[in-house]
């Protein structure tokens, strides 16, 4: 079960932006993601790699933490607002769910949820 502490010390280091050391420094070596009902991706070095993908395409990505995290016992929810801004075009904002579960004090397993029309561009 991970400490309130340590899931606030991940949220703020996802909020500064530092979305792949975030994954180095609290996801077990053996960690999985899923996107909606997408199959997961496995293995940290994978998730690092994939994030630091993400991040290169986009001038700017903000981040909010709209809730307090929910904690109980190894699972952790975290509800947040991502701001997507590309070099050129009109930024895309989303709003997603993680569900974590942890091990220990760290992430073992999450998967995303949230509505991919989000991510369309505006008409």
């Amino acid at each position: 079960m991970p400490e309130r502490d340590r899931v606030e010390a991940f949220a703020a280091m996802v909020l500064a932006g530092r979305h792949d050391q975030a994954i180095l420094d609290f996801y077990h070596p053996d960690a999985s993601m899923q996107e909606n009902q997408d199959p997961p991706r496995m293995g940290r070095d994978r998730l690092v790699s994939e994030e630091r993908a993400t991040m290169g395409r986009f001038a700017a990505i903000g981040t909010e933490l709209l809730e307090p995290p929910l904690i109980e016992g190894d699972r952790v929810v975290l509800r947040w607002r991502f701001t997507f801004t590309p070099a050129d075009g009109a930024p895309v904002r989303m709003e997603e769910l993680a569900l974590q579960r942890w091990a220990g004090d760290r992430v073992a397993e999450e998967r995303f949820f949230y509505d991919p029309r989000q991510l369309r561009p505006p008409r």
